[in-house]
């Protein structure tokens, strides 16, 4: 199958190195001779290092970039089989995009768009056939993060999303089902690693480099909220939450913090700006936690209760099942474990009994305990 990449910035040439090297030719297509200039020879550099390095044969690592076309002609695209967007995540650009590709390509090639937050069906809208149409996910880097949420639209035909699925997972990812809701699997669940921890923060209950390393050394997260969200940058984690907030009709679960949003107001992006919630500025010592153990327990159940529920009720409402709930925490975000065996580690009722008590304590619907929580609870069942 030969494969169209649209989009040429990190993601798309990530994606297009990765199906490359899966065997497939590729048109990597960008409106910038510059910038597909810049892709390619980043692409064949990450391929040579990787052939120096012994993690791939150098005629392996050749190949692959002989079969990588770039270009800045869509009718290139005319003998596609599936062709992948991975441009700015605006819909109305994305739309425009997909009516063109449609008068191009032929009536059975598959269309995929790489979102991280948008309605798969509100751009599958667009097209004429809007049952060829499926959402793709991607982690960055893509050629290292082994993910990709696969999501279906409401109009797509019975059947696609497994064999985009299938191969996906011949390109060696490991490919997650989900529905078509506000932030797919990961960028819901994942909400509350952020959230409670900035509520943590401005209630007084520690300061940032305590959190983290509570969330780090006891909890055994690669990385603590604080620093990952400087990491991701606020000009991308804050406009995640805010977009699955208000996709998900203002639920005060995803509420997004007035902390951050002053910091994406700011420019303090994080270590791309030399600035967010830590100060990056060359000399700067970051600041040490407060190595109280007590404490530190004391914020991680907190948080890690509140991921508990929100991967408890993403299955409750069927979003994904089980196995890809728990591998799409593993493999997307790295978690120690996933948060369904994690609950039943802790036990589900330990769980609950910290939402009520959080729930009783602010009456605020963040706090709600998932019914299949409860349910569970109450049945003296486990989740796995």
């Amino acid at each position: 199958m030969t494969i169209g990449i649209i989009g040429s910035g990190a993601m798309g040439a990530g994606i297009a190195q990765v199906v490359a090297v899966a065997g497939h030719e590729v048109y990597l297509l960008d409106q910038s001779a510059t910038a597909l200039e810049r892709a390619t020879a980043g692409i064949a550099s990450n391929l040579r290092k990787l052939a120096e390095k012994g993690k791939m044969p150098q005629e392996a690592a050749e190949a692959a970039v002989a079969r990588l076309h770039p270009t800045t002609n869509m009718q290139d695209f005319a003998g596609c089989g599936l062709v992948l967007e991975a441009i700015v995540e605006e819909l109305a650009v994305k739309q425009k995009v997909f009516r063109q590709v449609e008068a191009v390509v032929a009536a059975d090639c598959i269309l995929a768009s790489n979102t991280s937050s948008l309605s798969i069906a509100s751009i599958a809208a667009a097209c004429k056939r809007p049952e060829r149409f499926v959402g793709t996910h991607f982690f960055n880097p893509a050629p290292l993060m082994a993910l990709v949420e696969v999501i279906p639209a409401v109009q797509t035909r019975d059947g696609l999303a497994e064999e985009v699925r299938d191969l996906v997972q011949s390109w060696g990812k490991l490919p997650v089902l989900t529905k078509d809701t506000p932030g797919f699997i990961v960028n819901r669940v994942a909400r509350p690693f952020y959230g409670e921890a900035i509520r943590l923060l401005e209630e007084g209950v520690a300061d940032m480099a305590t959190i983290d390393w509570a969330l780090t050394e006891l909890g055994g997260f690669r990385m603590g909220p604080f620093a990952l969200m400087d990491f991701i940058g606020h000009d991308v984690n804050y406009r995640v939450t805010e977009s699955v907030f208000t996709a998900f009709f203002f639920d005060p679960r995803f509420k997004p913090s007035f902390t951050q949003k002053r910091l994406f107001e700011a420019g303090y992006y994080g270590r791309k700006s030399g600035r967010g919630f830590y100060n990056y500025t060359p000399g700067t010592t970051l600041p040490e936690p407060i190595r109280d153990e007590a404490l530190g327990h004391q914020i991680l159940t907190r948080v890690l209760a509140m991921l508990i529920n929100e991967a408890v009720d993403a299955l409750a409402l069927n979003v994904a099942s089980k196995e890809d709930l728990e591998l799409a925490m593993t493999k997307g975000v790295n978690y120690p474990k996933g948060l369904l065996a994690w609950a039943d580690e802790l036990g589900p009722a330990q769980v609950l009994t910290t939402l009520d008590a959080l729930y009783d304590e602010y009456h605020e619907d963040r706090y709600r305990a998932s019914p299949l929580l409860r349910r569970t609870v109450r049945n003296g069942r486990s989740f796995l």
